[in-house]
């Protein structure tokens, strides 16, 4: 055997995880409900412009997408660990799909219509923090990698194709209806979700319902662990990767004014992830993803620094492409993340976390766009990547002081003799 040999490590399977029946309605429910998000932000668009001829304001509602969890998403997200999770994303579906049904109805002045956007998006919060906290309790062990990397999978794979179906399907019925069968897929959401197991809620320390404390709780449990603070860099790290998708067509337009140039420029990155994330989740060995982090998280960002010399389109969108997978890397954060929290405060670090990635994302694609101006889409690529690159070689020092600590509450020593994660 060796004296030093390693015991061989458990690997899950794709069609262990497809066998859980929770699992299977819980990725049901989110696949409905991106899918129909894809038609409406298309439905908006469309909508608000035909109203107003205005790039302001169809841009404003875009900008709606970020603002709400941003600024709600952290409290709102506590209700994840104040009431059971099941029912918290039920009633979120239900009132989305109320919210959605009256965007869907007759005409409606402007600022309502921003209001319902609004209100909308801000209820994705809490059922997206009670969705993640949920998941590690119907998937143990490396199941749950698997699980994550498959919601990661869609999530992409509902970006590439969901904005050229969602053109299709408003050409064909229209706005409205488009907007109504969102309604309909959030309803279909809910309808799936009662079939998923009753939980308690998690204990808390305080019974009442306090979502600014637990607020603070929160931050002060996330932020006041070095592993965990380190966790949460490597997640926000994706928002210098986001930077390029929010220059593609700028960028497209130095190689040809074609529209096919911008689409396989946006789907570059996500189908990066999509390959990276089934390599690394299905072929790599669990503690092997934890100890690659690092230089996962570098070749995320390097590739990118390749766009200052101004290659070739189709070199470019390699280059794309490798970050993409290197994006890979978030399902090891991701499941290291769930093993250094508390059950009992998932909900509401999982929400100042996400809420935290869409403020990167969103700010970076503001600096990104207004530098684009001056020095030319390439050029801030290249600077979003060089200074990506920067933040993830700290982030890899800091984490090789901390990880053997995570790693120890990641992996036990089953009586099998083989080890498992104990999420």
């Amino acid at each position: 055997m060796g004296r030093h040999r390693r015991p061989p490590e458990r690997q899950a399977t794709y069609r262990e995880v497809f066998a859980v029946v929770e699992f299977r309605r819980l990725w049901s429910a989110q696949t409905l409900s991106s899918v129909g998000d894809q038609f409406a932000q298309v439905a908006l668009a469309v909508l608000v412009y035909d109203r107003t001829q205005s790039p302001l304001l169809t841009g404003l509602v875009y900008a709606l997408t970020y603002l709400p969890p941003i600024m709600g998403g952290p409290v709102l997200s506590g209700l994840a660990d104040h009431f059971p999770r099941r029912r918290v994303m039920i009633v979120c579906d239900l009132l989305r799909a109320l919210l959605m049904g009256l965007m869907a109805l007759g005409e409606m002045p402007f600022a309502g219509l921003c209001v319902l956007v609004f209100l909308t998006v801000l209820l994705g919060s809490p059922f997206t923090a009670a969705r993640a906290a949920l998941l590690p309790d119907i998937l143990q062990g490396d199941r749950y990698v698997l699980g994550a990397a498959v919601n990661n999978i869609t999530h992409q794979g509902t970006q590439m194709l969901g904005f050229v179906a969602g053109g299709a399907l408003v050409a064909v019925v229209g706005t409205r209806e488009a907007l109504g069968l969102n309604a309909l897929t959030f309803l279909l959401s809910a309808l799936v979700l009662t079939g998923i197991a009753r939980r308690p809620a998690p204990e808390r320390r305080h019974g009442e319902l306090r979502l600014w404390r637990s607020t603070r709780e929160g931050a002060a449990l996330v932020f006041g662990d070095p592993a965990l603070r380190s966790l949460v860099g490597f997640a926000w790290l994706c928002s210098f990767s986001t930077i390029p998708e929010g220059l593609a067509a700028p960028y497209a337009a130095t190689y040809g004014k074609d529209a096919m140039y911008v689409g396989v420029l946006m789907a570059a990155m996500p189908a990066g992830t999509v390959a990276g994330s089934f390599v690394f989740s299905r072929f790599v060995r669990p503690s092997s993803r934890v100890r690659s982090m690092g230089w996962m998280s570098l070749l995320s960002c390097a590739p990118l620094i390749g766009c200052a010399l101004e290659p070739p389109f189709a070199a470019t969108v390699l280059l794309w492409a490798l970050a993409g997978a290197g994006a890979a890397y978030q399902l090891a954060a991701n499941t290291a993340f769930v093993a250094a929290v508390p059950p009992d405060g998932r909900g509401q670090a999982f929400g100042l976390v996400q809420s935290g990635i869409l403020a990167g994302q969103g700010l970076g694609i503001l600096v990104g766009g207004a530098l684009a101006q001056v020095i030319g889409p390439q050029k801030v690529v290249a600077l979003a990547g060089a200074v990506g690159l920067a933040a993830a070689t700290v982030l890899t020092m800091t984490w090789t002081n901390v990880r053997v600590g995570v790693m120890k509450a990641m992996f036990t020593p089953a009586k099998n003799g083989r080890v498992e994660a104990s999420l």
